[in-house]
């Protein structure tokens, strides 16, 4: 049974150190979407931070999809919602409070990819983010924000002050979110029951595609979720051990052609 879709991370996986996609990797996507197979990002950032690699690539069109937001919503890459999961608006205000009472820099993000943050003091990672999804940061208590639909919540700061903060957060609002680690300076907090694996599973029904026809790239602990749904989990040899210890095939870094190198051993049959 061959591979149908194919779902990657991007950062660290499709995106080299340098952030740009390698042109082995292009190659390799125009091929897969000639053979007519899916060719999925399934990515923590919101979808104006996924189009301008869509766009690179060439995947285009209502029947090529993405999914964003760590998986919280699954979209065309022209934009047409499939499924939404979002915070409602007194999950958002406690968030809001809580990074005020504990000292912690976050950020909330709504279904247009607009940043929205309470800090006065913004923290740069708040605003590489924003630009990352081409956008600004808009400075706002909640009481001055119209009743848009949030759909991710980012605690964010250095490594150690995030380490240090991050029990405490789990233990606050666990219960009640999906709280995943995706990048060292990033913890994301989501609705319950929402993961990439969770979202792939859901896409891949819809298009009649089993898991066992499905590959999946990545390198973080967010994409743990993808590993345990796809028959074919491919870790990046940049990835974390962890996620390399459960992969059934580890291949070469994002440096080193590595998404280029599982499409000719994983994919292409000829």
């Amino acid at each position: 049974m061959g591979i149908k879709l194919v779902a990657i991370d991007i950062d660290a996986t499709l995106l080299s150190s340098n952030h740009k996609i390698l042109e082995s990797t292009k190659q390799a996507v125009t091929k897969a979407l000639a053979q007519g197979v899916k060719v999925v990002l399934c990515t923590g950032r919101p979808l104006a931070g996924v189009t301008p690699f869509l766009k690179e690539l060439g995947i285009s069109g209502d029947d090529q999809y993405v999914i964003t937001f760590n998986g919280s919503i699954i979209e065309t890459v022209s934009g047409k919602v499939l499924h939404k999961e979002g915070i409602d608006r007194a999950s958002y205000e406690a968030i809001d409070q809580y990074s005020k009472d504990h000292n912690v820099a976050y950020n909330i993000l709504d279904e247009d990819s607009k940043v929205y943050t309470s800090n006065r003091d913004v923290h740069v990672m708040t605003v590489i983010q924003a630009y990352e999804n081409m956008d600004g940061v808009l400075i706002r208590e909640p009481e001055e924000i119209p009743d848009v639909s949030m759909i991710k919540a980012v605690f964010c700061g250095d490594i150690p002050e995030l380490d240090a903060q991050e029990p405490e957060i789990r233990k606050e609002f666990g219960d009640q979110f999906y709280i995943v680690r995706s990048v060292p300076y990033f913890l994301e907090v989501m609705h319950q029951g929402v993961d990439k694996g969770t979202a792939l599973e859901k896409l891949a029904a819809q298009l009649d595609i089993t898991a066992d026809e499905v590959m999946v790239m990545g390198d973080e602990k967010n994409d743990l979720p993808m590993f345990a749904y796809a028959g074919t989990s491919v870790a990046m040899g940049n990835g974390a051990d962890e996620v390399k210890a459960v992969a059934s095939f580890v291949t070469h870094s994002n440096d080193e052609d590595g998404i280029a190198y599982a499409f000719d051993k994983l994919v292409f049959k000829d």
